[in-house]
């Protein structure tokens, strides 16, 4: 399961929730379906999306078996999770973060600066956080910093001082 977003509390009385999404734009994650969501430490469970839009600055949704708002109040806190194969196939040099996790992180002389452990987006950029001897946060910048992404091999190549 690749997670997206949680939910994050109620709006109104109807039985719909409030989302934390982490897709850009952010209203793509109501366009996932089936939902799954969990609580932590227990298993996912499929939940239909009836519907789902912007409302203010975050995202609302509908979904199956929740009709009121106290319904809606038992799954705060829920991660929503959606299977890989429910995401389309990324364009030729666009990597999905969760393909990036786990890829060791080489320099420009091959030296190991450690394996991707996750990868964070600052508005400007995003930044992967690699785990070696000790963990650097390298920004993910293509043709810059970022020289080579090899899934297949699980490596990433990138032109970064390693005292840095």
């Amino acid at each position: 399961m690749l997670t997206l977003g949680q939910v994050s509390g109620v709006w109104g009385v109807r039985g719909w929730v409030k989302v934390y999404s982490h897709t850009r734009p952010r209203e793509n994650i109501v366009r996932y379906r089936p939902w799954y969501l969990r609580r932590p430490g227990s298993d996912w469970e499929a939940r239909g999306v009836l519907e789902g839009r912007i409302q203010g600055k975050g995202v609302v949704a509908r979904l199956e078996g929740c009709e009121d708002r106290d319904q809606a109040r038992q799954l705060i806190g829920c991660e929503i999770g959606i299977r890989r194969e429910q995401l389309p196939a990324p364009a030729q040099g666009e990597y999905y973060w969760a393909d990036l996790v786990g890829l060791e992180v080489k320099d420009t002389a091959g030296v190991s600066l450690g394996r991707v452990v996750h990868l964070f987006d600052t508005g400007a950029n995003d930044v992967m956080v690699v785990q070696g001897e000790r963990e650097r946060l390298i920004p993910f910048v293509t043709g810059r910093v970022v020289l080579e992404v090899d899934i297949a091999t699980g490596c990433i190549r990138v032109d970064w001082d390693r005292d840095f």
